[in-house]
């Protein structure tokens, strides 16, 4: 699965000593957002055949975000790819280079980097989070993962209020 946020999910959650279930459950979960995006995305970039499987490969957070912010269908499609190629590009590069580099910086917190995937998951997160719903959503849950934390193996508390917020998705606006 080539999105960073399922493969931060799954190494982090067996890392904190979770299952590997629970970890291959968290990733799963975070990936499926993916073919939601997929959805939005099928129209704007119009592709079929081997195009569409290449395409799919690239249905990320990062390559919607740049792809919707067009006005001009034409831009949307060469943003997509752009980032699409680029992401693949430098995600492979640099996953070969921090496993060349393990036996030279045994312990990276040393360089800061175990903070990088949670700030840039929140610089993707703080533009959604403008209006009132959404980050009362993100503040609930966040309230849920911490207070469940101690009780749960690693992993879980992700998927319990993923699955909290499924149902407020699916029941909790009509009401």
């Amino acid at each position: 699965m080539f999105t960073g946020a399922s493969q931060f999910a799954l190494v982090g959650v067996i890392g904190a000593g979770g299952s590997v279930w629970a970890g291959a459950a968290t990733a799963a979960l975070l990936g499926s957002r993916n073919a939601l995006y997929g959805l939005r995305l099928a129209s704007l970039l119009d592709v079929r055949g081997v195009r569409r499987v290449a395409a799919a490969q690239f249905v990320l957070d990062e390559t919607t975000a740049m792809a919707i912010a067009r006005d001009d269908p034409r831009q949307s499609r060469f943003a997509f790819w752009a980032t699409g190629f680029a992401l693949f590009t430098f995600w492979n590069l640099g996953t070969l280079a921090g496993a060349l580099a393990t036996h030279a910086l045994s312990n990276p917190k040393l360089l800061g980097l175990d903070a990088a995937p949670p700030a840039a998951f929140l610089a993707l997160l703080a533009p959604r989070l403008r209006s009132r719903e959404p980050l009362a959503i993100a503040i609930a849950a966040a309230a849920v993962a911490i207070v469940v934390l101690p009780f749960v193996p690693a992993g879980v508390p992700l998927l319990i209020v993923a699955l909290l917020v499924s149902l407020y998705g699916l029941f909790g606006r009509a009401a």
